[in-house]
Protein backbone atom coordinates (compact mmCIF):
# COMPACT_ATOMS: atom_id res chain seq x y z
CA UNK A 1 0.00 0.00 0.00
CA UNK A 2 2.26 3.12 -1.26
CA UNK A 3 1.51 6.46 0.82
CA UNK A 4 0.26 9.08 -1.68
CA UNK A 5 0.53 11.82 0.37
CA UNK A 6 1.79 12.93 4.03
CA UNK A 7 -0.04 15.82 5.73
CA UNK A 8 1.95 17.32 8.82
CA UNK A 9 -0.26 18.98 11.77
CA UNK A 10 1.04 21.74 13.65
CA UNK A 11 -0.46 23.14 17.10
CA UNK A 12 -0.95 26.51 16.49
CA UNK A 13 -2.53 29.59 18.78
CA UNK A 14 -4.62 30.86 15.48
CA UNK A 15 -5.27 29.15 12.48
CA UNK A 16 -5.94 32.49 11.16
CA UNK A 17 -2.57 35.01 12.12
CA UNK A 18 -0.82 31.45 11.41
CA UNK A 19 -2.09 31.14 7.83
CA UNK A 20 -1.23 35.06 7.57
CA UNK A 21 2.28 34.18 8.66
CA UNK A 22 2.50 31.72 5.73
CA UNK A 23 0.94 34.50 3.03
CA UNK A 24 3.41 36.50 3.39
CA UNK A 25 5.95 33.22 2.62
CA UNK A 26 4.35 32.48 -0.59
CA UNK A 27 2.06 30.08 0.61
CA UNK A 28 -1.85 30.39 0.48
CA UNK A 29 -4.68 30.21 2.93
CA UNK A 30 -6.74 26.64 2.57
CA UNK A 31 -9.86 25.90 4.51
CA UNK A 32 -10.97 27.01 7.73
CA UNK A 33 -12.98 24.98 9.79
CA UNK A 34 -15.28 27.17 12.61
CA UNK A 35 -17.05 24.44 15.43
CA UNK A 36 -19.19 27.56 16.58
CA UNK A 37 -16.64 28.40 18.77
CA UNK A 38 -14.02 30.26 16.06
CA UNK A 39 -11.69 28.90 13.83
CA UNK A 40 -9.90 25.87 15.21
CA UNK A 41 -8.64 24.15 12.26
CA UNK A 42 -7.20 25.12 9.00
CA UNK A 43 -4.71 24.69 6.08
CA UNK A 44 -2.16 26.65 4.13
CA UNK A 45 -0.76 25.29 0.78
CA UNK A 46 2.37 25.53 -1.71
CA UNK A 47 1.72 23.91 -4.45
CA UNK A 48 1.16 20.18 -3.78
CA UNK A 49 2.39 20.48 -0.26
CA UNK A 50 -0.47 21.06 2.75
CA UNK A 51 0.16 22.19 6.26
CA UNK A 52 -2.59 21.90 8.42
CA UNK A 53 -3.32 24.09 10.95
CA UNK A 54 -4.75 23.19 14.75
CA UNK A 55 -5.69 25.12 17.73
CA UNK A 56 -5.03 23.77 20.98
CA UNK A 57 -5.58 20.15 20.26
CA UNK A 58 -3.45 17.85 17.58
CA UNK A 59 -0.05 18.80 16.77
CA UNK A 60 1.63 19.42 20.32
CA UNK A 61 4.63 21.30 20.89
CA UNK A 62 6.92 19.18 22.53
CA UNK A 63 10.57 19.29 23.91
CA UNK A 64 14.02 21.30 23.85
CA UNK A 65 16.07 19.54 21.31
CA UNK A 66 18.54 22.11 19.81
CA UNK A 67 21.03 20.65 16.82
CA UNK A 68 22.05 23.97 15.42
CA UNK A 69 23.06 27.31 16.97
CA UNK A 70 20.54 29.63 17.90
CA UNK A 71 17.65 27.18 17.38
CA UNK A 72 17.37 26.50 21.29
CA UNK A 73 14.84 28.07 21.69
CA UNK A 74 12.24 25.99 19.80
CA UNK A 75 9.33 23.82 21.33
CA UNK A 76 8.08 22.79 18.23
CA UNK A 77 7.97 20.81 15.88
CA UNK A 78 10.80 20.45 12.70
CA UNK A 79 10.06 20.29 9.26
CA UNK A 80 12.01 20.52 5.79
CA UNK A 81 10.69 22.77 2.93
CA UNK A 82 12.55 21.70 -0.31
CA UNK A 83 12.98 24.23 -2.67
CA UNK A 84 14.15 24.26 -6.29
CA UNK A 85 17.40 25.46 -6.55
CA UNK A 86 19.94 27.71 -3.79
CA UNK A 87 18.78 31.24 -5.14
CA UNK A 88 15.53 30.18 -4.02
CA UNK A 89 16.40 29.64 -0.52
CA UNK A 90 18.29 33.13 -0.50
CA UNK A 91 15.43 34.70 -1.89
CA UNK A 92 13.17 33.68 0.75
CA UNK A 93 15.79 34.19 3.48
CA UNK A 94 15.72 37.83 2.25
CA UNK A 95 11.64 38.17 2.33
CA UNK A 96 11.72 36.77 5.87
CA UNK A 97 14.59 39.44 6.55
CA UNK A 98 12.42 41.59 5.64
CA UNK A 99 9.36 40.92 7.41
CA UNK A 100 11.13 40.54 10.14
CA UNK A 101 10.56 37.05 10.86
CA UNK A 102 12.68 35.03 13.21
CA UNK A 103 15.71 33.50 11.24
CA UNK A 104 17.78 31.34 13.91
CA UNK A 105 20.24 29.91 11.24
CA UNK A 106 21.43 31.85 7.98
CA UNK A 107 21.87 30.39 5.06
CA UNK A 108 24.54 28.20 4.62
CA UNK A 109 26.04 25.99 2.47
CA UNK A 110 26.41 22.57 4.05
CA UNK A 111 28.62 19.41 3.63
CA UNK A 112 25.73 17.35 3.15
CA UNK A 113 25.40 18.77 0.01
CA UNK A 114 22.57 21.31 0.69
CA UNK A 115 22.11 25.22 1.26
CA UNK A 116 19.78 25.82 4.02
CA UNK A 117 18.16 28.00 6.84
CA UNK A 118 16.39 27.81 9.52
CA UNK A 119 13.02 30.04 10.38
CA UNK A 120 10.91 29.66 13.64
CA UNK A 121 6.73 30.03 13.22
CA UNK A 122 5.83 32.61 16.04
CA UNK A 123 4.30 29.21 17.63
CA UNK A 124 8.08 27.73 17.85
CA UNK A 125 7.69 25.23 14.85
CA UNK A 126 11.23 25.36 13.52
CA UNK A 127 11.34 25.18 8.81
CA UNK A 128 14.39 24.10 7.80
CA UNK A 129 14.10 25.61 4.51
CA UNK A 130 16.57 23.65 1.77
CA UNK A 131 17.68 23.37 -1.66
CA UNK A 132 20.18 20.65 -3.07
CA UNK A 133 23.83 22.08 -4.38
CA UNK A 134 24.42 19.56 -7.24
CA UNK A 135 26.47 17.23 -7.28
CA UNK A 136 29.24 16.50 -5.12
CA UNK A 137 32.44 13.94 -5.11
Amino acid sequence: MPIQNVTPILNVSSVIESQTWFEKLGWRAGFQWDNGDGVGFGSVCSDKAEIFLCVGAQGARGTVMPKFPGDDQTDGVWMSWWLDNPAEVDALHATAMALGMTVTYPPTDEPWGVREFHLRHPDGHMFRISAGLGSHD
